[in-house]
């Protein structure tokens, strides 16, 4: 029998990627076919600016879910 709370996390792990690169990689090409190189350069930056308070707000849920796997008693 399958774990299905583990595939259930896989598929949503799947799904989010693939919007992250559906959005960088759409995102930023279609802007450098319609503005340039230059302008291309500046989304790219401001999305990877977006994605860093992301990426700490999700390192922040991961260390609070290894610290609370980690005190239950076993």
């Amino acid at each position: 029998m399958r774990d299905l709370r583990e595939y259930a996390k896989q598929s949503n792990v799947r799904m989010v990627l693939g919007a992250f690169i559906l959005l960088f990689v759409v995102g930023v090409g279609l802007i450098w076919v319609f503005y340039g190189e230059a302008a291309a350069g500046m989304g790219l930056t401001c999305l990877l600016a977006a994605l860093f308070p992301i990426i700490l707000i999700l390192g922040v849920f991961v260390a609070i879910e290894w610290v609370l796997k980690n005190a239950r008693p076993k």
